[in-house]
């Protein structure tokens, strides 16, 4: 199989690179656009609440290091608790990158574990979906809230793998692969990615992408980091569509042990 015709669809777009990167907690924007590069990301998440993306006119702009004409700027709606201002979050973003309609979804529970606010996220899909948006959008690994957001219109379903920034992994690889089998639109692992065996499993699970931040940005190289995530989410996509070999709880030899004579 040709692997460079195996594209990443999400809505309207078409990408190569199945890795999703965020811009935030590098030590400068010298280093997050480095890091970024290397990754070889298409898709890049920024937070509007928290990062100037030209709303402040006489602050550094990631936009500078990040440009749109490179990347599809992703915004997301990290730091909002209720659907009214993920809602009014993405409707400026809008604004701010001259009609852009493609966001990522986030309405937490507490500023202690981040966990998604399932019943505000529902809210605020359907109110962005009817204004025309393309929406993204994390959630907890429920298959059954899973599939209520997809049969509302979200282009793609993002459960978390672990807690946001924790760095823990995938902790539930079972309801994980039942939201997987049953969706039709891409499943990517938002959230816990620590390390690139992380990644990788996600992929080899079918996920069609995974998104991440911290576990390159406070990496203690996070340039290295952004390559060693490339490579694993390629090698994880390459090992679900080879197609594993059955696990077995018996030995079986390599070698054939029949067949052959010895003197």
């Amino acid at each position: 199989m040709n692997t460079q015709n195996d594209l990443l669809t999400i809505g309207s777009r078409t990408f190569h690179s199945r890795l999703l990167v965020g811009t935030g907690k590098y030590q400068d924007l010298s280093q997050t656009g480095e890091a970024i590069a290397t990754s070889g990301a298409e898709i890049v998440t920024v937070a509007i609440r928290r990062t100037n993306i030209g709303q402040n006119k006489n602050e550094p702009n990631l936009l500078d290091v990040i440009s749109p004409e490179k990347y599809t700027i992703l915004p997301n709606t990290a730091g909002c608790f209720d659907a009214d201002s993920a809602v009014r979050t993405c409707q400026l973003a809008r604004e701010l990158l001259d009609g852009h309609n493609l966001v990522k979804l986030e309405v937490l529970g507490d500023d202690k574990n981040l966990y998604p606010n399932v019943i505000e996220t529902v809210k605020a899909c359907r109110t962005l979906i009817d204004d025309g948006f393309d929406v993204m959008v994390y959630t907890s690994d429920d298959p059954i809230v899973a599939k209520e957001l997809e049969s509302m219109g979200c282009v793609a379903i993002m459960p978390l793998g672990s807690l946001i920034g924790s760095g823990l992994g995938i902790l539930n690889r079972h309801t994980l692969s039942l939201i997987i089998e049953q969706t039709k639109v891409p499943v990517l692992v938002d959230a816990g990615v620590g390390t690139a065996s992380d990644a990788s499993i996600a992929m080899e699970l079918g996920c069609d992408g995974v998104l991440m931040n911290t576990a390159i940005a406070h990496a203690k190289n996070p340039v290295l980091m952004a390559s060693a995530m490339k490579h694993a989410v390629m090698a994880g996509r390459e090992a679900f569509l080879a197609g594993r070999m059955p696990s077995r709880y018996m030995a079986q030899a390599s070698s054939p042990q029949t067949g052959y004579f010895f003197r």
